[in-house]
């Protein structure tokens, strides 16, 4: 991989270790070893900016406002996803900022809290898809979905988890901020969890709406607008899988745009898992991006040097 922008979406599952590990702290270890490959590859010169998900944190928040709804105001989901950005954010920035000043690379690195233009008329409003909060048992899920009226999904055979809307996104708003951090050579973190979902209302002002924007496409929708050469998609596999979780399931070190298509046309990917990522991928590298790379944290670093992971090309 030669010197560029990177645009490097890290999962929100990634970032959780197990069931026995989701507590901050334990989180922040996650990050903490993410962060670490991350600047592997700032030394090799590359030009990053770092984006996140926050399913299972926006989960969280939204279980403990509705274990406490007798005593407390309810979360709206949208101030969730700005105190997760806020949050996650924070220790991304936080142990990138104490690794970058152990090796003296004369670094900062900032968080944007950003907002992301949806249309109030998508259909995800009417069906929601996009999992958050922890993997359920069935059991599990059928309580609370009769406890709190959640809507409910299997996901990829992992288990069961509650979903919401997730609209396409269509304008970064705080896109310029992002433009002129990175022309300043900061270290970006933006569009955490697919940046706050916000509509334009009637007097044209912005307004945040009950979703989850999947960060994968507003990953790639950054990429596509920064014009980034290279978009790594960090989460919880090593490599994209046909027919996963089967019998016959096939690892993938390498695809073309192509046979991308192919693979999604055939149903070989879950909705609301690896579908949005093949999905984000394919718009990127349809823009003119030159690579997209899907692995682990741990990976990323033998990823783009084609030693791991899974390689998506033009």
């Amino acid at each position: 991989m030669k010197k560029g922008l990177a645009i490097i979406a890290i999962g929100g599952n990634s970032l959780i270790k197990d069931k026995t590990h989701q507590t901050v702290e334990d989180q922040y270890d996650c990050i903490l070893e993410t962060s670490k490959h991350i600047v592997k590859l700032i030394e090799k010169g590359l030009n990053v900016i770092i984006t996140h998900g926050n399913g299972p944190q926006v989960g969280f928040i939204l279980l403990r406002s509705e274990l406490s709804r007798d005593q407390l105001h309810p979360v709206p989901v949208a101030s969730a996803g700005a105190d997760t950005q806020g949050a996650i954010g924070y220790q991304i920035q936080q142990t990138l900022g104490n690794l970058l000043k152990k090796k003296n690379i004369k670094k900062s690195v900032a968080t944007v809290i950003t907002q992301v233009l949806v249309d109030k008329n998508d259909v995800a409003f009417k069906i929601p898809t996009k999992p958050i909060g922890p993997f359920l048992t069935k059991d599990e899920a059928e309580e609370k979905k009769r406890e709190f009226n959640w809507d409910i999904i299997e996901d990829a055979g992992r288990g069961y988890r509650r979903v919401v809307a997730s609209p396409i996104p269509q304008k970064i708003i705080e896109q310029d901020v992002i433009e002129n951090l990175i022309s300043d050579d900061f270290i970006v973190i933006a569009v955490g969890g697919g940046g706050i979902p916000v509509i334009k209302n009637e007097d044209g002002n912005l307004k945040g709406v009950p979703a989850v924007i999947d960060k994968d496409r507003a990953s790639a929708l950054l990429a596509q607008n920064l014009k980034a050469e290279y978009l790594i998609i960090s989460t919880a596999i090593e490599q994209v899988f046909l027919n996963f979780g089967k019998e016959n399931q096939q690892a993938i070190s390498k695809m073309t745009l192509a046979e991308a298509k192919k693979y999604c046309t055939e149903g070989h990917f879950q909705k609301g898992s690896m579908l949005p990522k093949i999905e984000s991928a394919i718009e990127f590298l349809e823009s003119g991006g030159k690579e997209v790379i899907i692995t682990t944290p741990a990976l990323i670093v033998d990823a783009v040097s084609n030693k791991a992971g899974t390689r998506i090309i033009p």
